[in-house]
């Protein structure tokens, strides 16, 4: 058999062209050819296949059993280039479709600002615009349109209607204070030393409550006296270097901390809060070129900051 290396995208556009005229002239006007280059194309194509494609039918033409086989396949590999090609052109209209992604706290801090520096440095022209918010009303806007991304944990099974969820990596729930908290230094901590000190724990809306209130219950503990429930991260990362607060979050949010030596994690077990986190999209809607690149960017960054 001869190669695919020989096959052209000028036979397939001619092929698919005479297939569709059913005639080899109206090809050739539409095409803006000659007659003879149609049908010397065509005869390229059939040595290339093996097969006749085109059969003489009384003064016309017809396309023959194997071309109408190889005619599937030809159409559908000429529409995938011709989108590509389409899908390129849109990456360089600065008024093109905008990236909206939805982002929880878990990967705003980390993944997504290394994701949008890459497509800032790619020249793509669409404009990005990043909100952050509880997953219920992200994952809303995803599903009515208003976002065409929303990346963080896995929602529960009630909450995926009409979504698809890639799972990127997994993060799980850690307890956080500032490194010179008095509790910072101990080894081993009793579940009532949380009471003598403020603890921010998550909204009970917020998508990793049900994992905090399941660890509070495999840890024996109440829920502590001076809980106060927050999302914000602004919030959380000012007030516990402020103050000697214990701070009960996604351990991404908090992870250039710990990593500079600023935050410490205090010695709970939490392995149990490990979860996944990834891209959240609407199902049966395909991406458009900016936003799939960027979802590609994401990916990307979520590989190479992963924590597990």
């Amino acid at each position: 058999m001869n190669s695919i290396r020989r096959v052209k995208l000028r036979h397939l556009e001619t092929f698919v062209e005479v297939a569709r005229q059913k005639s080899v002239s109206r090809a050739a006007e539409n095409l803006h050819l000659t007659q003879p280059a149609v049908t010397r194309t065509i005869r390229e194509l059939e040595d290339i296949c093996g097969k006749p494609l085109v059969e003489k039918d009384g003064r016309g033409i017809r396309i023959s059993h194997y071309g109408e086989v190889f005619l599937r396949y030809a159409g559908s590999s000429l529409a995938a280039a011709r989108g590509g090609i389409n899908a390129l052109a849109q990456l360089n209209l600065s008024d093109g479709p905008m990236v909206r992604l939805g982002a929880l706290p878990t990967v705003s801090a980390t993944i997504v600002p290394i994701a949008v520096s890459r497509y800032l440095q790619s020249g793509m022209q669409n404009r990005l615009s990043v909100v952050t918010g509880e997953n219920r009303v992200l994952l809303d806007q995803l599903r009515v349109g208003e976002l065409d991304l929303v990346m963080g944990r896995l929602p529960a099974p009630e909450n995926m209607q009409g979504l698809i969820f890639e799972p990127l990596f997994r993060d799980k729930v850690v307890f956080a204070v500032r490194a010179d908290h008095p509790l910072a230094s101990r080894n081993q901590i009793s579940v009532d030393s949380l009471d003598d000190y403020p603890v921010l724990v998550p909204t009970r809306q917020s998508i990793i409550r049900p994992f905090v209130d399941r660890l509070f219950i495999e840890q024996g503990m109440s829920e502590p006296k001076l809980a106060i429930e927050t999302v914000s991260d602004s919030f959380g990362h000012a007030f516990v270097r402020q103050f000697n607060a214990v701070w009960i979050i996604s351990r991404g949010v908090v992870s250039a901390e710990i990593d500079s030596g600023e935050f410490v994690i205090l010695p709970f077990d939490t392995d149990s809060t490990l979860g996944s986190v990834g891209l959240n999209t609407r199902a049966q809607i395909e991406l458009g070129p900016a936003a799939e690149a960027f979802a590609d960017m994401l990916r990307r960054a979520a590989e190479e900051t992963r924590q597990d």
